[in-house]
């Protein structure tokens, strides 16, 4: 997910913002070495997480690139004693040993078939999830990932893929993966979808570190909402530690351990399913995104753990 005009964060709107969950009491930066802050963030992360999303590439891979096994299980050993589920982009090119190694490592998987505007590689990437999923290794079924933001299909083409996998697997929750709002903008992919799974950045709409814990908590609610009592669970939601500033949102390792740290315990206090945006680094998202783009991870491209006493 990127920066998306119109929408943007306001203060106007999030201030009298109020939620049924359990409150959590913010951290400070100000209240905080630099060194007491990463001790912090690290005990927060070896606390557990419920869920991490996957970065398949290393530095100077890209998507499109065939990956194998080996390098995927390095990488979930990596994440397997910090996160009790995955999340997986795609079911092709190598991504397919994301949900068998995790799967096979007693991790639970939520696992996405990439759709866009290549209607034969739609066809690939559906008949990949669905025979993963009749492998064992789908927890959670996800059927495209902001196709109606990049606007790659018609409203009716991926209706049409999600019911196919419903009906391909009655036994396995399947949804669409989307920014929080578009599932009270579409009521109709929010009907077929068994769970809601919702994009919800701060960052990218120019949130100010201080109030982007309060935004992201108001961006759930609101596809919480349009879910109706619907499952919701956040499939994306993380900050970025280097790379400029967008808006009121600012790119720092402080910023990045603060937003951890308060989802986390929110996550954990409220029992909200939270898949963090990222696992580790990688290069090649400067071009779409950005010099931020490849800093959205919890372990650097080099797999090496951040914020640790040499990083700040």
């Amino acid at each position: 997910m990127s920066f998306r005009e119109g929408h943007f964060f306001s203060f106007d709107e999030n201030k009298n913002y109020t939620s049924g969950e359990n409150s959590l009491q913010e951290i400070k930066i100000a209240d905080y070495t630099s060194e007491d802050l990463s001790k912090l963030w690290l005990k927060t992360l070896e606390d557990g997480m419920h869920g991490i999303c996957f970065s398949m590439y290393e530095n100077h891979q890209k998507p499109g690139d065939i990956i194998y096994g080996e390098q995927v299980n390095r990488r979930i050993q990596i994440l397997k004693p910090y996160a009790k589920w995955v999340r997986s982009f795609s079911c092709i090119e190598g991504n397919e040993y994301i949900p068998r190694i995790a799967h096979q490592n007693g991790m639970k998987t939520l696992v996405g078939a990439w759709l866009g505007n290549d209607l034969e590689k739609n066809e690939i990437e559906i008949e990949a999830l669905i025979s993963l999923a009749k492998e064992g290794c789908v927890t959670i079924a996800a059927v495209g990932n902001e196709v109606m933001y990049r606007n790659d299909l018609t409203e009716d083409q991926l209706l049409e893929y999600i019911h196919r996998v419903k009906e391909a697997l009655p036994n396995i929750p399947v949804g669409y993966v989307d920014a929080y709002y578009e599932f009270s903008h579409r009521p109709r992919i929010t009907e077929a979808c068994d769970v809601i799974l919702t994009n919800c950045y701060p960052y990218w709409e120019g949130c100010p570190i201080e109030h982007a814990f309060n935004h992201m908590k108001s961006m759930f609610e609101s596809a919480k909402q349009a879910g109706n009592g619907k499952r919701v669970i956040i499939t994306e939601t993380g900050w970025p530690s280097q790379g400029g500033s967008l808006k009121g949102a600012v790119a720092s390792p402080e910023n990045a351990m603060k937003y951890f740290i308060d989802t986390q315990n929110w996550s954990k206090l409220n029992e909200i399913e939270i898949f963090y945006f990222s696992s580790f680094d990688e290069s090649w998202k400067v071009g779409p995104e950005g010099e931020v783009g490849a800093y959205w991870g919890l372990w650097d491209k080099n797999e090496e753990l951040k914020y640790q006493k040499n990083d700040l």
